[in-house]
């Protein structure tokens, strides 16, 4: 059989204050589909290595496939690891968002490129490459397009060019797909990470694919605008295989947890039913929200949940086709914190098309919710996103990771705002979000004297 070894080429940075730190769920995923078929795999998750130590590690696994995981942040990094294994392994296969919005730009470096759910595909590449097929034929795969039009010629790819197989559909029933080989992930350094940054290991398990709303800022291109639901009982299955690796919390990563209120209850009923314990988390949207669900959830020991809000102006959010209103976030929010739910709101400020007023406002709406956590970024006009199809022409970067002491996002387009007057606003709300925090009763006056001169100060910049 095939020797695969799969990379996650996530470095952290020096300066790096996330409190997020998740296995890569997606190539597990992929790892246990092989293993099932028999073959020899290997997961190489970079979030605890230097760069040369992954690259040591990688060469010395000398696997006959390597496959590499691709998003924005991390494409720097995973063409430098295909380029050091070049000539040391078969094939080499991209996948993940980035090679599935943009294959041309991997087929320098790369024999095939992964579009869409990987599971079927990455086993039909080693099928296809033990046989000698040609995996142009693989459908999700696209792959150099080779020119042979010279007889007696070794074929040669063409520069740019990309042979495309058609799309392949996305799985049906996820009850039948194995579960992420998580026993392959460096689970210490994720648990020993966890228990020193905030007192708890906790580790992610997906129970959907998929979101069903078109988000223009959203970049959901692996799962489409699908939605699949995994049945309650293998959801809770698994959860107890990661709470045995010595996790003591779970998050849930569906973009869209609370979609179906029925399959929320039916989970925490589960849950209830074979007595687990443990504290978890989830992402909701706020339409689909209210007391009687945040009670159920608190009662199956849900400890916190987040809702990305993304503007206080229901203007904003009709431009960002978010089809959801201030009062539905404020309702959720709050019904939220009533159920004795911590609860996390993220927003975008100075989204393109907004004004001085909108992004004030939005401000004063975040930060006047009975938040836990707040997130305040900045737009990015990712690949496979409507925002990149209508400001794509101002697009004058691309992301790279800011390693300095205040500023961790970077603007990579001719904006209506400048970078500087865009992190004037997200340090004004993060303030504006801490005052209120911590303040109590003495938040408010605070935070009428801080908004009137930071309001105008945030009207004058350019």
């Amino acid at each position: 059989m095939t020797s695969v070894l799969l990379i996650y080429p996530f470095f952290r940075r020096r300066l790096d204050r996330s409190r997020f730190r998740f296995p890569p769920l997606g190539i597990a995923y992929v790892a246990a589909g092989l293993r099932e078929a028999g073959h020899p795999v290997q997961i190489l998750d970079c979030t605890f290595l230097t760069r040369d130590e992954a690259v040591q590690r990688a060469r010395a696994a000398r696997a006959d496939v390597v496959g590499i995981y691709c998003m924005v942040t991390m494409e720097a990094d995973c063409l430098g690891l295909a380029r050091a294994l070049r000539g040391r392994c078969r094939l080499l296969v991209a996948g993940g968002p980035l090679p599935t919005c943009d294959p041309e730009a991997f087929l320098p470096d790369f024999d095939a490129v992964v579009r869409g759910e990987g599971e079927q595909t990455m086993l039909e590449i080693l099928a296809a490459q033990e046989v000698g097929a040609d995996l142009a034929s693989v459908p999700g795969v696209a792959c150099p397009r080779r020119n042979d039009s010279a007889p007696g010629s070794a074929a040669a790819p063409e520069s740019g060019a990309a042979a495309c197989a058609p799309p392949r559909p996305l799985a049906g029933d996820l009850d039948r797909i194995p579960f992420p080989a998580r026993d392959l992930l460096p689970n210490r350094g994720y648990i020993d990470f966890g228990r020193k940054s905030y007192g708890y290991a906790i580790t992610t398990v997906m129970s959907t694919r998929g979101c069903p709303f078109r988000c223009e800022f959203c970049s959901n291109v692996v799962f489409g605008s699908s939605y699949r639901e995994r049945s309650p009982r293998n959801v809770v299955d698994e959860i107890e295989r990661a709470l045995a690796l010595g996790y003591d919390r779970i998050s849930f990563a569906d973009d869209v947890f609370t979609l179906s209120r029925r399959r929320v209850l039916e989970i925490c009923e589960e849950i209830r039913r074979r007595g687990l314990r443990f504290p978890w988390e989830c992402l909701g949207r706020v339409d689909a929200f209210d007391l009687e669900t945040a009670r159920a959830l608190k009662a199956a020991g849900c400890f916190r949940i987040f809702f990305g809000i993304e503007s206080g102006n229901d203007d904003i959010l009709r431009l960002m086709n978010k089809r959801i209103t201030t009062a539905q976030a404020e309702s959720a929010v709050r019904a939220a914190h009533q159920a004795g739910l911590e609860v996390g709101a993220f927003f975008i400020v100075c989204y393109p098309g907004e004004t001085n007023d909108t992004v004030l406002e939005t401000l004063r709406f975040a930060t006047s919710l009975p938040l836990d956590y707040l997130g305040l970024t900045m737009p990015y006009p990712l690949p496979g996103t409507a925002l990149l199809d209508r400001v794509g022409d101002r697009v004058t970067r691309a992301w790279r990771p800011q390693e300095k002491l205040l500023v961790s996002h970077v603007l990579t387009y001719d904006g209506d705002f400048s970078a500087a007057k865009m992190r004037f606003a997200l340090y004004k709300g993060r303030a504006q979000f801490e005052m209120r925090r911590r303040l109590g009763r003495w938040a408010p006056a605070a935070l009428r004297l801080f908004e009137r001169p930071t309001d105008a100060l945030f009207r004058i910049l350019r």
